[in-house]
């Protein structure tokens, strides 16, 4: 039998797993992947592939490996700012209840903090609005269970302002716990984006710093379902090191920085 290459390993970890490495940014993901094979003493794919095929706790390691949950409350606040004081004062007055999809939420910083924003900003609304939870998606099980949680450590609130700290969370033994009226306003649900149906209706989705994982082909068929899942109107939120060429491919406008919106029909 000869010896499997990269593409060999992809095609049967999407066999065995539903995880479409292949979507992925080839190098960046063959480099962490290499990494794993070392870490775990496999000499080879095909060697490391049988590990994770015949033990459940070795592939769920792997699949919580490949997944990138780097994150905190408010990452890169400036945009955040942008998305208080310009983004959500208008799509508030679009049609129907508000519905914002956090669709890579990792352990949950992303939802809390705009859950935390909408709060803040219905308190200031000077007309009357109604918002659906937060829907909070990711591939992750071990991700979602930590967001449900909701409980972190002080370097995840770095960003966030002393004020919203003492309002939404309570501190006890060095963590930073989730009070329960904001907790209540996020639902946490496992998709893959590469796979799964996306919501519809959608008045904001955010997918930051994740779209730079993956290819060329994967990142135009997300976006093209990302416009099909916003409401007329709506804005699609990418991260700092992200960006749209020609975003009128897509039926999307530039307003701001990394804020996309869908045309108006």
């Amino acid at each position: 039998m000869r010896e499997w290459d990269y593409n060999d390993f992809t095609i049967a970890v999407y066999r065995l797993t539903g995880v479409e490495l292949a979507a992925y940014n080839e190098r960046q993901m063959k480099r962490r992947i290499d990494s794993f094979l070392v870490r775990n003493q496999c000499r080879n794919y095909y060697e490391y592939y049988m590990m994770i095929s015949s033990d459940p706790e070795q592939r769920k390691r792997f699949t919580d490996f490949i997944t990138i949950n780097v994150t905190e409350f408010f990452r890169n606040p400036l945009q955040w700012e942008a998305l208080k004081t310009e983004v959500l004062p208008e799509l508030l007055r679009l049609p129907g209840p508000v519905k914002i999809w956090s669709s890579a939420c990792s352990t949950g910083e992303e939802p809390y903090s705009v859950a935390l924003l909408m709060n803040e900003s219905l308190h200031s609304c000077a007309f009357p609005v109604r918002v659906m939870p937060v829907l909070a998606t990711d591939i992750d099980d071990q991700a979602l269970v930590k967001a449900k949680q909701g409980d972190y450590l002080p370097s995840s609130l770095k960003n966030l302002p002393e004020r919203y700290c003492e309002k939404y969370f309570d501190f006890q033994n060095g963590w930073f716990h989730i009070k329960d009226r904001l907790k209540s306003f996020v639902r946490f649900q496992k998709l893959n984006l590469l796979k799964d149906l996306y919501p519809r209706e959608c008045h904001l989705i955010l997918c930051r710093n994740v779209m730079i994982y993956f290819t060329q082909e994967a990142k135009d068929r997300m976006y093209r379902q990302f416009y099909n899942a916003l409401l007329p109107g709506g804005v699609l939120f990418l991260g700092s090191t992200e960006q749209i060429l020609n975003p009128e491919r897509y039926g999307l406008t530039l307003v701001r920085p990394f804020f996309y919106r869908k045309d108006m029909d």
